[in-house]
């Protein structure tokens, strides 16, 4: 800056010598005032110019961490202290995984969420199928959940047309991505730009760019025969106990920055969410079974509050464990973490996922208290976030936070 002025000046000397007689000349100089309040009123004026430049400058720097009724201070301590959490990787899909990623972003923000793309009803179906992309409705929740909640663009992003029209009930959200896909020449581009006007606090991921379908096969209630059901969506409906799911094609590759993020993680967590329909997808994809299992990180399964109608009927906790080792093998995860409070009405056909007694699980399993007391069939985003850091913190020394130094709130080993 300093030279630059000096270039000015010397510029500007010699335009004043050059035309010594000129009367803008003049004027502009102050020719008129004694030279010591020429150089008070300049010198006046350019510190006024810096000052009110730094002000602005200070605004556009601190305009991220403003919020109203919070002090600017503890904003940016926050983001200081969330910019050094710890590196946790998500995989699902559903309304389970936005739950915990409310929780999660509250601690950190290194987050990346893998979401199964094997959707094939609803808006994310129609999509798939008019446009050849890969279903954008899960993909748009875990958007939405990484970012303020409350602001006006969240909202949009998650506002549903009503019925009756040509977008009948078509997201915003979903049309959003679909128009970012197409605009940014990819789907994972158009992702990434969406996730930048939400300004997510970490990254969204499809598990693959591949088109896949979930195929199960069901037992019937009549006989011992099985029937074979193609299309996630048609799953939980077709009557029936589940005794296998695969996905069609079964070799496809997985996202590049997912195995990435993987191999770097400090934490992986599976589920929660529908076991067959939102966890399995993604986990039966070879790479990303492979990288889970070489990646050194504190690895944990998430296990439902409650059962769901046309998948995990009767089922406890060991049950969905056992469900998720025919499916990919033991040693997947270290840790199972279930919930052992049973309070509040939950609906016809649907029941508590009970954690298992003493030592019988194959893995050990951390109990507590984590549903929702208003909606008893969800988890509490924030008590499951405290859970997991709780665990983080057990394996790695306490993280800076509010949450680092306390019990988890009546968690308890199994």
């Amino acid at each position: 800056m300093a030279l630059i002025g000096l270039g000015l000046a010397i510029l500007l000397l010699d335009i004043y010598r050059s035309n010594p007689e000129s009367p803008w000349l003049a004027v502009l100089s102050m020719r008129a005032l004694p030279r010591w309040i020429r150089a008070l009123l300049l010198g006046a004026a350019g510190f006024s110019l810096v000052g009110f430049a730094l002000v602005r400058l200070n605004r556009v720097l601190m305009a991220p961490f403003v919020r109203p009724g919070r002090q600017v201070v503890d904003a940016v301590a926050e983001h200081r202290r969330l910019g050094r959490g710890p590196r946790i990787v998500v995989i699902g899909g559903g309304t389970g995984l936005s739950t915990l990623l409310r929780g999660l972003k509250k601690h950190s923000t290194h987050l990346t969420a893998i979401v199964t793309v094997a959707d094939d009803g609803g808006s994310s179906g129609r999509l798939r199928r008019s446009l050849g992309l890969p279903p954008p409705g899960d993909l748009r929740n875990c958007l939405a959940a990484l970012s303020d909640d409350e602001d006006l663009i969240t909202q949009l992003f998650q506002y549903r047309f009503a019925e009756g029209g040509e977008l009948d009930g078509h997201s915003f959200g979903n049309l959003f991505i679909a128009a970012l896909a197409g605009v940014a020449g990819s789907f994972d581009r158009g992702l990434m730009e969406a996730g930048k006007v939400l300004a997510v606090k970490g990254q969204v991921l499809p598990s693959t760019l591949s088109a896949i379908s979930l195929v199960a096969d069901k037992a019937l209630a009549v006989d011992a025969s099985s029937i074979r059901i193609a299309g996630e969506s048609r799953i939980p409906s077709t009557p029936g106990a589940i005794r296998q799911v695969h996905i069609e094609p079964a070799e496809v590759p997985a996202h590049p920055e997912a195995i990435r993020s993987l191999l770097s993680a400090e934490m992986i967590v599976v589920g929660p969410g529908s076991l067959y329909t939102s966890v399995m997808p993604s986990l039966l994809i070879p790479d990303i079974a492979s990288a889970i299992r070489a990646s050194k990180a504190l690895k944990v399964y998430i296990c439902n509050v409650a059962t769901q109608a046309g998948e995990t009927d009767g089922y406890d906790c060991t049950r969905h464990v056992a469900a998720l080792e025919a499916h990919v093998g033991r040693g997947l995860v270290e840790v199972v973490v279930a919930n052992d409070r049973y309070e509040g009405d939950l609906g016809p056909g649907v029941a508590f996922v009970h954690a298992p007694e003493n030592g019988a699980a194959t893995v050990p399993v951390y109990r507590g208290p984590m549903n929702d007391v208003a909606r008893p069939w969800r988890h509490d985003s924030d008590r499951l976030a405290e859970v997991l850091v709780r665990l983080f913190e057990e394996r790695t020394g306490p993280l800076e936070g509010p949450v680092s130094g306390r019990a988890a709130n009546g968690l308890s080993p199994n």
